[in-house]
């Protein structure tokens, strides 16, 4: 038996064509380099593949059974290179991103949107969760990458800083009277705040902000989305902590404004996160240059 590839192909082509000849210009080799090779792989099965005719050579009974799997392999081959070639092309694949859903909507959606008029037969497949929640996603082979708050510090991921955001409170029509105020950390732990839940990213930053002054931030409400953070400062509930980028609107229409605080809030930063020594898939490569 063999495991020599070059071999099967040489057999199939001469079977293919009934020609040691036509089998030796379809592979670029001489027709001795052929015979040869058919006669390995005769040795090595006990054997005989071919007998000879007047126009060249046709299959034994045993090689006409070999040749109906190399027949099917050969396909396969065909198919998994054309294959190959449109997945290099993005002619088709699939492009699998973790992420939260104010970044998905706030940040990625529109290199989403440019992605998908280029390369519209990459399917799309977005996965909710939290910074730990995309980790564990990315770890477990489930996404090709994430998109997620910075810092990040593990050493089986890579992570590619990617854009800044500043953070901020706001708040409503309500609390009208802190518009023209400056306030202390101490005197806005006298109002109600809305913050992410506790394993968001955000919710950790501004935590070890105020731990760092000696405060401890204690909301009255806990949210899970962007969305619910705007809306509940919008309704009066409380003061929100959100990413400016992301309350642009509201800020310029005037249904939220933004509280001044004696001290600075630090950036945040988005990063994109891929397995470290784990070759990217052709479609996330892209995307990833889409976004840089």
């Amino acid at each position: 038996m063999t495991n020599n590839y070059e071999l099967y192909k040489v057999f199939y082509w001469a079977a293919k064509t009934g020609s040691l000849t036509q089998a030796a210009k379809a592979l670029y080799l001489t027709q001795p380099s052929v015979s040869h090779a058919i006669k390995q792989l005769e040795e090595s099965f006990g054997l005989t593949l071919f007998y000879r005719n007047a126009k060249g050579v046709s299959l034994t009974k045993d090689g006409a059974v070999l040749y109906s799997y190399i027949e099917q392999s050969q396909t396969l081959i065909q198919l998994a290179e054309e294959k190959m070639a449109s997945l290099k092309n993005l002619d088709s694949g699939e492009l699998r991103i973790g992420g939260s859903d104010s970044l998905f909507k706030h940040y990625v959606l529109p290199y989403l949107e440019e992605y998908h008029y280029r390369y519209p037969n990459i399917k799309l497949h977005l996965n909710h969760g939290t910074t730990p929640e995309v980790i564990s996603f990315l770890k477990e082979g489930r996404i090709d990458m994430g998109v997620v708050r910075m810092p990040i510090v593990d050493s089986q991921l890579e992570v590619r800083e990617s854009i800044q955001l500043q953070d901020c409170f706001v708040a409503g029509a309500r609390f009208a009277e802190l518009k023209d105020v400056t306030l202390t950390l101490e005197m806005l732990l006298q109002y109600p705040t809305i913050l992410f839940s506790r394993n968001s990213r955000a919710r950790m930053a501004i935590s070890e902000l105020f731990h760092s002054y000696g405060y401890q931030i204690k909301p009255e409400i806990e949210v899970g989305s962007v969305d619910l953070l705007i809306e509940f400062a919008r309704k009066g509930l409380g003061i929100s902590y959100v990413t400016r980028e992301f309350v642009t609107k509201e800020l310029e229409e005037g249904s939220l404004f933004e509280i001044k605080l004696d001290v600075q809030l630090p950036p945040a930063f988005v990063g994109i996160m891929t397995m470290r020594n784990v070759p990217l898939s052709s479609s996330a490569a892209k995307f990833i240059e889409l976004m840089q």
